[in-house]
Order: C-alpha cells, then structure tokens, then sequence
C-alpha cells in the first residue's frame, strides 16, 4: 500500500537560499569542526554533516544533501483491514531476503485513547480479532489500545509497500530493541493492573513479535520473568544471549536478564540488577555531586533480584535497598560496537541527559553469569543547546550513537566514537518529540518517528562510515 507522501531533498539551491536562516534553526550555536565533545574548555559540537539548512516546507532541518520522506501517517488504512495507530515511539529494521526493509513500529497508545488507536472510531474494528489475538480486550468496554505494527519498505523506491497491525491489546508501548534471532522486543512503559483500571491483565511487561513481511498478529504473551515495571528498551548481546533492560523512573535502575535458553526467553530466566563495585547503592544522576565522570570506567557487578512479578510498583525500590545503581530515567538502548549504549533523560547536573555505554566482560559474553563488566559515563554536556532530553538511541552500521530527543523542538543527535557530538537534524513542523530512529540494515535509510503527529520519516543521505 502507498500512502500519501513528501520528499524535501537539501540540496545546493536550498542551502543557498535558506544559508540565512541557518542561525535560527541552530538557535545560534557555532560549529568548531574536529572539537570532541568534552573538551577542557567545555562542550562544543562537532562539524560531522555541517549545518543544517532550514526546510522550504517547515517540516525538518537537515544539513546540505539529505531528504526526508513522509512514508506513513497515523490513522491511514492498513493492508490488514485496521488503521495505522498514533503516538509511534521505538522502531527496528530487519532485512528481507528479497532485499528489502521488514521494520516493526511501537506505538505508545493508552487505554481510551481511541483516535490513536488501531480500531477506528469507538473501536468499531475491535470484533475482528479474537480473544486470543488481543492481550487486554477490557471486557469489551475499555480495550488496550497500544501495541506495534510491521511494514515492508523498498528502499529503492523509498516507499511501503505492505503494512499491518502486528501486536494487539498491550498498553503505552514505548521502546524495546531488536534480537539476533530476527524478533522485536516490545516493552509496556506502564504499571497498569487489572484490580485498578477495568483491565482484564496486569501490565508492565515486554512481549516478543516475530518479524515477518506478511500479516501476522504476535501471540501476545508477556515475558513476565523479565519483570514488571516501568519498562523503557531492551539490548541483546548476540554472543551470551544476555538481555539489558532500562527503566523509565527518575530513580530507576539497569537490568540484566539471564536467559534459561538463550534464544528462547519464553523459558524463563533470571532479573538482575547493575550495581557499582565496592560501591552500593550508587547514584549515577549526577544532579548534586558529579559522581561519575565522562570517559572513567568503573566495574560493576549484578545483583539477583526477588519477586520480579510484584504487585505493587516497588521492584526499583528493593534493587536499591540491596544496593543497585540508581539512574535518571533510562531511555533507549541498542547494542553495538561490542557494547550496549543507552540513555537516561534527565541525568546530569543540567538534568538535560546522559548517554552510557556498558562494556561487557569477557566472561559476561561467554555466558558466565558471574561475570561483569565495566560502566563509562560516554556523553553529559549539560548543555542545552547541543542535547535536550534524550530518548531513544540506535547504533549506526558505522559506529556512531544516533539519539532522539524528547522536547517541543527536538534535534537528531549523533555522537561518534570518540565522542564527538553533531546536530544531524531538527523538527521545526510539530511541537512533538521525535522517537525510533534507527537505520536500515544497508545503512542507507534512516527511519524516525515525529510522535505526537503520527509521522513516520525515511531520511537519506551522503552518510559517512
């Protein structure tokens, strides 16, 4: 299915018409090409892409020689009969043997909710799922209205060609991650139960959708031993099999999952929790003292937690009291460059974001579940005009840390390996944050989201690996 689109390309004749305007969409800043990030002389952004040239259709900034394109909004009919839901958040792309794109779609819908939902007005499309299709049907009255949707895109043509409701019935899905074996880990931002809202299912779980090019609804079953709680994004180390979790509450923590069967999370496994070595109960927030500094790794060991399916919203709390690492709202989370990245919202002394990158041990990748590794504090500029609130993150194919931020005008953020911070773009056509960035497996295409609008973008471009 071809949905209405729109391509602005950022080419020699935009940038010299709109070179004026450049000041505005930078909000003043000054680029100083080569400068890392964290200088001595404080942060300065780096010239990876250049400027960014103000967009003729007042959509999105993006520098000289990338063009977006509006491949999908909220609310068209999809190939499955249901309408493609709002609030679009986390995103993953997967190849297809034919060559194309599969990428599963998040959608942060709340229960009510029904103008971003899948069903269409007063849920009139709801009967044609089953009961076992749907997670949470609300007794027919109040049915949960999140959940993901899967399209086929054909990057030649930079164009969907199929898509279709691929989770039905969860709640405020808001990140997850992808995992090596061709699936997409869908995660509830949400503590909902079933005694406190007219639910039929308590919520707060991460869920498993295959990844497939034609219609197929996910059994919607909860991995209930990666834990109930406020849930963010998930990371999959390929070699042991091992899932990291993040959690979005300002004293939240990082989990570690040990699988039973790597591979196979529906056979149960074990929750654990980051904690500093030889150091408790430590807070990485950085909001009074610094206490963690950028670039200083620091050994960390996990802690096995208990009662991971409570009833009450308190699993933070008990990881805490036996001496789990508190972080500042964790965001998303991708694997890459042998590592796991992620981000915290509102850590550091500007509470304007944190970017961390967890490095394995050596035994942690065999397996050992013994082992640990080592936690560096990569990025924390305090600095709202070079990074607002970041949110989703994703790992380009050539090393570089690409982060959506979640604020009224949010940018595309990219930090290179040694740190290097760069504006990439910038969402000038709707007061909403952006979310779900993440490349194409060619690296060709990068799709993100504009949430509150529904929209998802394909940016390409002269990429530099």
């Amino acid at each position: 299915m071809k949905s209405e689109q729109q391509v602005v390309n950022f080419g020699r004749r935009a940038f010299i018409r709109n070179s004026w305007m450049i000041s505005v969409g930078f909000m003043g800043l000054k680029y100083f090409s080569g400068m890392p990030a964290q200088a001595s002389s404080g942060p300065r952004l780096y010239d990876r892409y250049g400027p960014l040239v103000t967009d003729p259709q007042g959509i999105f900034n993006l520098p000289r020689g990338f063009a977006y394109k509006i491949i999908s909004r909220s609310g068209e009919p999809m190939d499955d009969g249901f309408l493609s839901p709002g609030r679009n958040d986390a995103m993953a792309a997967f190849a297809n043997p034919d060559g194309k794109v599969v990428v599963v779609r998040n959608h942060e819908v709340s229960v009510g909710d029904v103008k971003n939902g899948p069903f269409g007005k007063a849920n009139a499309l709801l009967d044609r799922l089953s009961p076992l299709q749907i997670y949470d049907r609300g007794h027919g009255k109040k049915p949960s209205l999140g959940g993901t949707t899967t399209f086929l895109f054909n990057e030649d043509t930079q164009e969907i060609e199929y898509q279709y409701l691929s989770l039905a019935g969860t709640i405020r899905n808001c990140a997850g991650g992808p995992t090596p074996w061709n699936s997409w880990l869908t995660c509830e931002e949400t503590f909902e139960s079933k005694e406190k809202g007219g639910n039929e299912q308590n919520h707060g779980y991460v869920f498993e959708v295959p990844v497939s090019a034609t219609a197929a609804l996910a059994e919607p079953v909860p991995l209930k031993a990666m834990g109930r709680f406020n849930h963010e994004a998930v990371a999959v180390d390929p070699d042991s099999g091992f899932v990291y979790l993040t959690e979005d509450r300002g004293d939240g923590l990082i989990y570690r999952f040990i699988p039973n069967e790597p591979g196979n999370l529906r056979a149960g496994g074990r929750l654990q929790a980051l904690s500093i070595k030889g150091n408790r109960g430590f807070d990485t927030r950085n909001w009074e003292t610094q206490s963690i500094r950028v670039g200083e790794p620091i050994a960390v060991e996990w802690i096995d937690l208990d009662d991971t399916d409570p009833e009450e919203d308190d699993l933070r709390l008990r990881g805490f009291e036996q001496g789990a690492a508190r972080f500042a709202r964790g965001e998303g989370m991708w694997y890459g460059n042998n590592e796991i990245y992620f981000a915290c919202t509102n850590g550091g002394r500007a509470k304007q974001g944190q970017v961390f990158r967890y490095i394995p041990g050596t035994g942690e990748k065999k397996g050992e579940e013994a082992g640990g590794g080592l936690l560096e504090l990569f990025a924390e500029p305090n600095d709202r005009e070079i990074l607002r609130a970041c949110d989703n993150l994703t790992v380009a194919p050539w090393g570089d840390v690409v982060l959506c931020e979640d604020n009224d005008r949010p940018r595309i953020i990219g930090i290179t390996p040694k740190g290097e911070i760069y504006h990439l773009g910038l969402n000038v056509g709707y007061e909403s944050e952006l979310a779900g960035g993440c490349f194409s497996p060619s690296g060709k295409t990068l799709f993100v989201n504009i949430q509150h609008e529904g929209l998802t973008l394909a940016i390409t471009g002269p990429w530099q690996s």
